[in-house]
């Protein structure tokens, strides 16, 4: 490793990978503790599929990817996520091959998220980091063999320019939004249409330097196909799409998404034959598949739920507080908290503290760290493996998490025994896909809080209900703290949707609950 152009503290960070390469089995940077996930120092020590040289790479024999592709075409069953099945698809569709080998049967586990994940990939997005990546991914190139095009190299420097600008027209609010709000904004339009001009520019230069080498070549496609996805986001404004942005805190992004993916899926299984089988703890809303069939428009599959294995009357107790107040009061966070201290002493730590938003996430921590003497992990502190590894390890800790801890954590033994949950987990109704979801359905006549909102909302509580009971000797508390539960008649629809607990509004329920088990020297 070389410290040239590096900080001393991106030195150390390369460091620390280039040690780590030598020794993983898989390449997957999750496993590297020591250097953050988000760490911009990984865009040096990585490929991503636009910089990627494939065969013309000296080290494509030693590839991870490589190696990981070529042990899947002599498997006989595969197991991959959601994002990679969506990305061989896209692939397939577009001509360019395959990523995965051909299947008679596709299993789809907690499909309840196939839909969402299907959707970015039917869409486009275009961000700073790609066009900032493409600029300078272009200028090592011109650095390494094109020296004799200067109008190259102030391409390249003009189009990042003209990305900073546009990223600081968007102002300091970080925010998703509707597209109709930029153009009501003549700076940001004004600065849409310079980075389109300075994309087309560069993309000019790099089809004349494209004859030289494979990494210049490799450039202008991905160029070509920028400027051709960032025309069609600016100029189509057909009713099958919905154009939205996103503000990050150095970045943005520019997306267009299909209004209703049921079509393009169902599209999709007819081009590609096989048996299709989706499954998932949470398909169903108060025993039926109607949400979950429409949207992915397999309205004509069959369907067949079991009960579960699990004892929930004798292994769980579902608490709901009374005396808190709407979600919306600004004293609810603060109260949560004081109305779940007493829980967490009772259960002696062991607990996964689910929020529905960061902010509200970053206002219990600020109000916890001082209140409780159990080891408190935040997400976000630390990558979600180690995190959950530190839980697991002190056996008494505190977890607070956001969406991604509601969902596809496994944590059995004592080490888990409280589930606390401050609200309903409605998606944000200012979201611009799911506004431009709700209003399409309002125009077709359909009642959209009570179709898509409630059961969407539903499944997403039962995902973070979940958490609790892993297995048939696990024990614990669910504390749910909105009072809408029963304040609210669609209430029922969620209430009708949790696991049969045992339910109590009582404090001194949950804490003779958890001396019962310790009583009895069993695991809470």
């Amino acid at each position: 490793s070389t410290t040239l152009g590096f900080s001393k503290e991106d030195a150390a960070a390369l460091a620390k990978i280039d040690t780590w390469a030598k020794r993983t089995k898989t390449g997957d940077t999750s496993e590297m503790a020591d250097v953050q996930e988000a760490d911009p120092v990984w865009y040096q020590a990585t490929s991503t599929i636009d910089n990627c040289l494939g065969q013309d790479c000296a080290d494509y024999a030693e590839c991870f990817l490589v190696k990981a592709r070529k042990k899947a075409q002599e498997c006989e069953i595969l197991v991959v996520n959601h994002h990679l099945l969506c990305a061989d698809w896209s692939i397939r569709d577009s001509g360019f091959g395959e990523l995965l080998p051909n299947a008679e049967v596709v299993i789809i586990d907690e499909a309840h998220q196939l839909a969402d994940t299907a959707s970015n990939f039917l869409g486009i997005t275009v961000g700073a980091k790609q066009l900032n990546d493409l600029a300078q991914d272009a200028l090592i190139e011109y650095f390494n063999d094109a020296t004799d095009m200067p109008d190259l190299r102030s391409a390249c420097e003009d189009l990042e320019h003209e990305v900073k600008d546009l990223r600081l027209a968007f102002g300091i609010e970080l925010k998703r939004g509707e597209w109709r709000e930029l153009e009501h904004n003549p700076q940001i339009m004004a600065g849409l249409h310079a980075v389109k001009e300075q994309l087309q520019r560069l993309t000019d230069q790099l089809e004349l330097a494209s004859v030289k080498t494979k990494g210049l070549d490799s450039c202008f496609k991905r160029a070509d196909e920028l400027v051709k996805q960032l025309q069609v986001i600016l100029e189509n404004n057909s009713g099958k799409w919905i154009r939205w942005y996103e503000v990050h805190r150095k970045t943005f992004t520019l997306s267009r998404t299909p209004l209703d993916i049921a079509g393009e899926f169902r599209l999709f299984m007819q081009h590609h034959k096989a048996t299709w089988i989706f499954t998932s703890a949470t398909l169903s809303v108060a025993n039926k598949f109607d949400h979950f069939a429409n949207n992915l428009g397999l309205s004509e599959a069959g369907s067949a739920s079991w009960a579960s294995p699990f004892d929930y009357a004798h292994q769980s107790l579902f608490y709901h507080p009374k005396g808190l107040p709407h979600p919306n009061d600004p004293q609810f966070i603060p109260l949560i908290i004081d109305f779940a201290l007493p829980v967490l002493k009772a259960s002696k730590g062991r607990a996964f503290f689910l929020f529905t938003s960061h902010r509200a996430l970053k206002q219990a921590e600020d109000l916890l760290k001082n209140k409780i003497t159990y080891p408190l992990l935040v997400q976000g502190s630390r990558p979600k493996a180690i995190l959950l590894e530190q839980f697991k390890k002190a056996g008494n800790a505190v977890l607070l998490g956001t969406s991604s801890f509601w969902e596809g954590v496994d944590v059995r033994g004592e080490a888990l025994s409280c589930v606390i949950i401050d609200k309903l987990p409605f998606a944000s109704p200012g979201d611009p896909v799911l506004k431009a979801r709700l209003d399409a359905m309002t125009q077709q006549g359909k009642n959209p809080f009570f179709e898509y909102q409630i059961p969407a909302a539903v499944i997403a509580l039962r995902q973070g209900i979940g958490r609790l009971i892993r297995d048939e000797t696990d024990r614990g508390v669910l504390m749910v703290c909105d009072p809408r539960l029963l304040k609210r008649a669609y209430g029922q629809m969620f209430l009708d949707s949790v696991p049969p607990m045992k339910r109590t509004r009582e404090l001194a329920d949950v804490q003779a609950f958890f001396l019962e088990q310790a009583s009895e020297g069993t695991k809470v």
